[in-house]
């Protein structure tokens, strides 16, 4: 099972990554290389600071996201994306900024993966976080974020993340945590579009905001503990991980719709609609990366 909790959290992860695409350029210099086995405990991450760029145990799929800011169910491709896991150590070149570093994956992905896409759109269901008539039950964070230590600079980036059977924790710096563990999400500083890329990552289809609401909030949801596994199972799914027969019967009698009630309770709504999307497909790529 820690393999599939490596996949909740790595995915989380990538959301703190994104950034717009604007020219053509790629890095000055990128090392990838397969990233070394866990086993129980497990550890990821993403830290963006000054030129350099450091991806820890990240899937292909992954990757892809960061290079076109899309959701996992926008990823168009072969199962095994989401499997093999890799270390990214790249370099921004000078005169270039931290804003084209979807532009560079993009490179990345084509000049060391082959990769080779097209994008188009479809259309999807999909789930939409708004309000209740009773507005919210949480309150918009007040808690100070971290000061950096005397004499450092604040990385723009530094995501951290951990996991075990017993849940998962993730640290999206500047004060944003998400943990998943004893029936409970735990949202700390985060946006309400960051909570929609979280929930999206446990369910069946893209969770889209449409609370308007703007700042960061504190949110804990109770989730009910027969809940708790299938949700995991769900993430891993999503992740593209190949999962063993077991794993799948969670799903066969598991609750549908896990995460209305929670959210209903801090006045929050998740409603079934159809929208269209866009999707990256991969037409070709490689397993293995080029040399570095």
């Amino acid at each position: 099972m820690s393999r599939v909790l490596a996949c909740v959290f790595l995915l989380c992860a990538v959301v703190a990554a994104r950034t717009p695409a604007q020219d053509s350029p790629t890095f000055e210099v990128a090392s990838i290389r397969p990233a070394s086995p866990q086993t129980n405990d497990v550890r990821a991450g993403v830290r963006i600071a000054g030129a350099q760029v450091r991806f820890v145990s990240m899937s292909l799929k992954d990757l892809i996201g960061t290079a076109y800011g899309v959701k996992p169910q926008q990823i168009i491709g072969p199962d095994w994306l989401g499997q093999e896991r890799f270390d990214l150590a790249a370099t921004i070149p000078a005169g270039s900024s931290v804003a084209q570093l979807a532009q560079m994956m993009r490179s990345l992905l084509a000049s060391r993966f082959a990769m080779t896409m097209h994008s188009e759109q479809r259309e999807f269901p999909v789930y939409v976080l708004g309000l209740t008539k009773d507005g919210p039950k949480f309150q918009a964070s007040t808690a100070p974020v971290p000061a950096p230590e005397t004499g450092e600079k604040r990385p723009l980036v530094d995501v951290t993340a951990t996991g075990s059977a017993n849940g998962v924790s993730i640290d999206l710096g500047g004060g944003s945590s998400f943990a998943y563990g004893n029936n409970q999400f735990v949202i700390r500083r985060m946006t309400m579009i960051s909570v929609a890329e979280i929930l999206t990552r446990f369910v069946d289809r893209a969770v889209l905001d449409q609370t308007h609401l703007a700042g960061t909030y504190d949110i804990v949801l109770n989730i009910a503990p027969e809940d708790f596994t299938p949700l995991i199972v769900r993430s891993a799914i999503n992740a593209g991980v190949t999962l063993p027969p077991q794993a799948l019967r969670v799903l066969d009698n598991a609750n549908t719709d896990p995460l209305s009630g929670p959210l209903r309770d801090v006045g929050l709504t998740l409603e079934s609609r159809k929208a269209p999307l866009d999707v990256v497909v991969v037409d070709a790529i490689s397993k293995i990366p080029t040399e570095n």
